[in-house]
C-alpha cells in the first residue's frame, strides 16, 4: 500500500531507545517509515540477562519446561536433551518460516521487528541481550526479511511472519537490503558486519510467539485513518457547499445535544471550512428544500463515530503496547505461582499471544471505513445528478452530451465502495482450529489486518475523488457569480497547484484522479486549508 504523511503520529527520524516498559506509537511508525534509529537502554540490557539467568537455571535442572526443555505446540509431550536443544530452537524456526503468497510491505515487516524487540527488552522472554542488538542492528542496516502474505491465524501469536524474521538473524533465508535488492540475508549480514545468531533455549520459541504483526499494522492503519477522516471532513464540506446545502445543521447547540466526541470534532471541522461562505445559506432558491439529504446533513454524524471508533482502536494499541506478549513467560520471584521456578524467577505458560483484542478493532475499523466510504461516494452522485445538484451541470461536463464529465470518476468510486464493503466482512468471526487441536480456537487477527490495509488504501481513493468533484463543482459556482469560503479556495488553489486540473472538456482522467490521491495520502489537503480555518483535527 502507499506511504501516507500521517497527521498526528508523523513521521520522524529520532533516535528510539527500547526501554523495559513497551513503547508508543509515535516510535513504532518512526521506525517502521522513517527508519528512525534504535538502541536498547541500559535497563533494557539488564532485564535481558536477568531473565536470562532464570531461563539457564532451568536449562540446567532436571525438569522439562515447556519452550526450554520440551518440543512445542502438539509436540509438547517431549522432553528434549541439552545437545538437541539448539537444533530444537533452529528448527522451530525454519519450520514455522512457511509463508507463501505476496510479499509484505516493507513498513510492515520493520513495524512487526520493532515491535519483537520491545518486547524482547521487557525481560520476560528470556533472550540473551546479543539476541536483542542483533535484532536491532538488523533494523539500523536497513535489512528487511522477505516476510510473505499468508502464514499466521492471529494466534500462538503472528507464527509464520515472525519467523521469516527470526530466519534472517540467524543468517538464513532472504531479506531485503537497503538498496531495495533482494539478497540471501546471511551475505546481507556479512556485508554490513553482524554475526548471525545461534540460539540457545527458548529463543527460537521467544521471537516467534507474538502478536506484533497485527499490532504494527493497527498502527499504521490509525495513522493513516487519522488523516483520511480529516480529509473527509473537509471533502464533506467543500460538496455541501457546492450543492448550496445549510451549514445551520453544523451549529455547536445542535451537536451537544448528542454529545458523542467524534461528532463535535467532526461538525466543528466542517463548519470552520465553511466560515465566510457565499454559497451557503442557499437552498431555498432553486428547487427549495427544508432539509439536506442525509450524506449532507449527517456526515458529522457519521464521519464523528467513526472517529469515536478510532479512538477506541488506539486505546486496544496503546494497551498492547505496553503489553509483553510471549508464551512462555519469564517472572520474577513472588510474581506468581504453578510454573517451572528456579532461584530468581520461573517461566509460565500463558495464552496472552492470543490476537482476538487486536483482531475485533482490527475489523470494527474495517467497517467504519467501510461506511465513510459509503456516505463520501453519495455526495459524489449528487453533484453529478443534475436532477440534485440544484443548478450543476450533468456530470459537471462542459457540454454535456459531447462531454461525459466526471460520469466515470464515479463508476471508479462506486468499485471501491463495493470492494470495501466485501472488506468489512469480519475476519474474527472465523476461527480454524490448527496444530492437532491444540490451537482450536485462533483469532484471524492478521487477516482482519491485511484487509484493513487494502481498505484504507480503497478509501484514501474514494475521498479523493469527492475531493475532485467537490473542488470542479466549486468553480463552477464561483462562475455563476457565488463567493466560494476561503478556506474552500485555498484547498481549489493547492489542488490546481499539485498538477489536478479544473473544469473544462473531457481529457484523460486517471492522471488527475491519481494527483488527487496523492495530495489527499501527502496531507496536502489539510496543510492548504489550515492556514484560514486554523489547527482541524
Amino acid at each position: 500500500m502507499a506511504g501516507f504523511v500521517r497527521r498526528l503520529l508523523h513521521v520522524d527520524t529520532h533516535t528510539v531507545v527500547v526501554g523495559t516498559s513497551g513503547t508508543t506509537a509515535r516510535d513504532v511508525i518512526a521506525v517502521a517509515r522513517g527508519n528512525a534509529r534504535v538502541e536498547l537502554s541500559a535497563a533494557a540490557v539488564g532485564e535481558l540477562a536477568a531473565a536470562r539467568e532464570i531461563v539457564d537455571a532451568l536449562a540446567a535442572g532436571p525438569e522439562p519446561v515447556y519452550g526450554v526443555s520440551t518440543g512445542f505446540g502438539a509436540l509438547a509431550a517431549r522432553y528434549i536433551g541439552q545437545d538437541l536443544r539448539g537444533r530444537l530452537q533452529r528448527n522451530i524456526v525454519r519450520s514455522h518460516a512457511a509463508g507463501m503468497g505476496p510479499r509484505v510491505e516493507r513498513e510492515v515487516v520493520r513495524a512487526l521487528m520493532f515491535l519483537r524487540l520491545k518486547t524482547a527488552a521487557s525481560g520476560h522472554t528470556g533472550v540473551r541481550p546479543e539476541v536483542a542488538r542483533t535484532m536491532a542492528d538488523v533494523l539500523n542496516a536497513g535489512i528487511t526479511p522477505v516476510v510473505h502474505e499468508y502464514g499466521s491465524l492471529g494466534c500462538s501469536g503472528d507464527l509464520a511472519p515472525l519467523a521469516h524474521c527470526a530466519l534472517t538473524l540467524i543468517g538464513e533465508g532472504d531479506a531485503e537490503g537497503p538498496d531495495g535488492t533482494v539478497r540471501p540475508a546471511g551475505e546481507l549480514l556479512a556485508a554490513h558486519g553482524i554475526t548471525p545468531v545461534e540460539l540457545r533455549e527458548k529463543e527460537g520459541l521467544a521471537l516467534l510467539n507474538g502478536t506484533d504483526g497485527m499490532l504494527g499494522m493497527l498502527l499504521l492503519a490509525l495513522a493513516d485513518l487519522r488523516n483520511l477522516y480529516t480529509c473527509a471532513d473537509i471533502t464533506a464540506a467543500l460538496s455541501l457547499e457546492a450543492l448550496l446545502g445549510t451549514d445551520k445543521v453544523l451549529a455547536p447547540e445542535l451537536h451537544a445535544l448528542r454529545p458523542h466526541p467524534g461528532q463535535g470534532v467532526s461538525a466543528d471541522n466542517m463548519l470552520r471550512v465553511l466560515a465566510g461562505s457565499g454559497l451557503t445559506g442557499h437552498h431555498q432558491d432553486t428547487a427549495p428544500r427544508v432539509q439536506d439529504a442525509y450524506s449532507v446533513r449527517c456526515a458529522p454524524q457519521v464521519n464523528g463515530a467513526g472517529r469515536d471508533t478510532l479512538d477506541h482502536a488506539a486505546t486496544v494499541a496503546d494497551r498492547e503496547l505496553a503489553a509483553a506478549v510471549d508464551n512462555p513467560v519469564v517472572l520474577r520471584e513472588g510474581t506468581s505461582s504453578g510454573g517451572a521456578g528456579s532461584g530468581g524467577g520461573r517461566v509460565e505458560s500463558n495464552g496472552n499471544f492470543h490476537g482476538a483484542p487486536l483482531a475485533y478493532v482490527l475489523d470494527f475499523l474495517a467497517i467504519v471505513a467501510a461506511d465513510l466510504g459509503s456516505i463520501t461516494e453519495r455526495r459524489t452522485d449528487r453533484l453529478l445528478d443534475k436532477n440534485r445538484s440544484h443548478g450543476l451541470p450533468p456530470f459537471l461536463a462542459e457540454d454535456p452530451g459531447v462531454d461525459s464529465g466526471l460520469m466515470l470518476a464515479q463508476y471508479t468510486q462506486a468499485a471501491l465502495v463495493g470492494e470495501m464493503k466485501r472488506l468489512a466482512v469480519p475476519a474474527s468471526a472465523d476461527s480454524i482450529p490448527s496444530s492437532a487441536m491444540q490451537e482450536d480456537h485462533v483469532s484471524m487477527g492478521w487477516s482482519a489486518a491485511r484487509k484493513l490495509r487494502t481498505a484504507v488504501d480503497s478509501l484514501a481513493r474514494i475521498i479523493a475523488v469527492e475531493l475532485y468533484a467537490a473542488t470542479r463543482a466549486i468553480e463552477l459556482r464561483a462562475a455563476q457569480g457565488l463567493t466560494p469560503a476561503p478556506a474552500s479556495r485555498a484547498a481549489v488553489q493547492a489542488l490546481r497547484a499539485a498538477g489536478v486540473q479544473g473544469p473544462g472538456p473531457d481529457r484523460f482522467l486517471a492522471p488527475d484522479l491519481a494527483a488527487a490521491d496523492a495530495f489527499v495520502r501527502a496531507g496536502g489537503l489539510v496543510a492548504a486549508v489550515e492556514p484560514v480555518t486554523g489547527p482541524l483535527l
